[in-house]
């Protein structure tokens, strides 16, 4: 499907000097106000649990939303969807990796941007409910690189229809790349301090966590190598990058995905473009607009941003005037 030539995103607040003023700033400052979920513990088949925040108006529509690396449903980028579609005729369920919904989850693994077992998990959760008609995914950085894999690792429902991604790092390895180089590593450093604190307080209760030197975690490599590898029976960094990076997973999907890039993504490397894979695509959209960060795209003066505006339109001209596809031999 087409590459988007011309974005409609151009202009962003003047006094975001940079990239780093377009990804940081929201993320400090932007508070959403007026969002009330309701919690519902999700129980897993291998005895841990997911926290999903739900906001029901008995609509038809289902909006499930997935957060960033270390993010929660508390976090500015997903309240402010989850506010402006439930405004707009969309039940919302916005759901919290293992660990991420304020308590500690129960086994020693948690989550990484490739591990689509739990979204799977919640997207059955919500089709066997059968309360709605039509369902799509909004995914959010990490939780866009997962959104965007599973539609090419899954044979999906008919009512699950598409989904809109942000700031995705399709190719995981550039992204850790990124983060470890751009504005001194200071983007890494903070992903890790966050995580090496979880797995210092998951290894008081996990023995195969007790090894970890959590001194030499300095790079997402070594912190893969210490823990990912390990948790998630991967033999090597490099078959965990090439497992996890979704531009692999593109050429399996088979409904309508759209993936928003920024080119000046400080958290995104070359090949998270993923221009020539898509090139020919049926159902893979994509646009690259100068401007927007990572998780950023702040219309001046506005509540909202251009992520709502471009994913509702994305779903109502889109999604919604395309019947469903037929669906590949794909995993179950």
């Amino acid at each position: 499907m087409p590459i988007i030539q011309e974005s409609g995103y151009r202009k962003r607040p003047w006094y975001y000097f940079n990239r780093h003023f377009e990804t940081i700033v929201p993320s400090i400052f932007n508070k959403i106000e007026g969002i009330r979920y309701h919690r519902e513990r999700l129980e897993l088949s291998d005895g841990d649990f997911l926290d999903l925040d739900w906001i029901k108006n008995k609509n038809q529509r289902l909006m499930i939303i997935g957060h960033g690396l270390e993010g929660s449903t508390d976090r500015h980028y997903i309240k402010r969807p989850a506010k402006y579609f439930s405004e707009r005729g969309w039940d919302i369920l916005a759901w919290n990796s293992r660990g991420c919904g304020g308590e500690m989850n129960r086994l020693a693994r948690s989550y990484h941007h490739g591990e689509t077992g739990d979204l799977a998990a919640v997207v059955d959760h919500a089709l066997g409910s059968n309360q709605y008609d039509s369902i799509v995914l909004l995914g959010i950085s990490m939780g866009g690189c997962q959104a965007v894999k599973y539609f090419g690792e899954y044979e999906t429902n008919e009512r699950l229809l598409g989904a809109f991604t942000v700031s995705v790092s399709c190719l995981l390895k550039d992204t850790s790349d990124a983060a470890e180089s751009n504005l001194g590593g200071f983007y890494s450093r903070v992903f890790l301090k966050k995580i090496k604190e979880n797995i210092e307080l998951k290894a008081k209760k996990h023995p195969e966590l007790q090894s970890v030197d959590l001194d030499a975690i300095k790079t997402f490599d070594a912190l893969h190598e210490q823990t990912t590898l390990k948790l998630y029976d991967f033999d090597s960094i490099d078959e965990f990058y090439e497992s996890s990076s979704c531009r692999n997973y593109l050429k399996d999907i088979d409904k309508p995905v759209f993936i928003l890039n920024a080119l000046n993504d400080p958290l995104l490397g070359p090949g998270c473009f993923p221009y020539t894979q898509i090139e020919d695509h049926p159902y893979v959209y994509l646009e690259t607009p100068k401007y927007g960060g990572h998780v950023g795209f702040t219309i001046p003066g506005q509540e909202y941003s251009y992520i709502e505006l471009s994913a509702e339109k994305f779903f109502d001209k889109i999604i919604f005037q395309q019947a469903p596809s037929q669906t590949s031999a794909k995993r179950s």
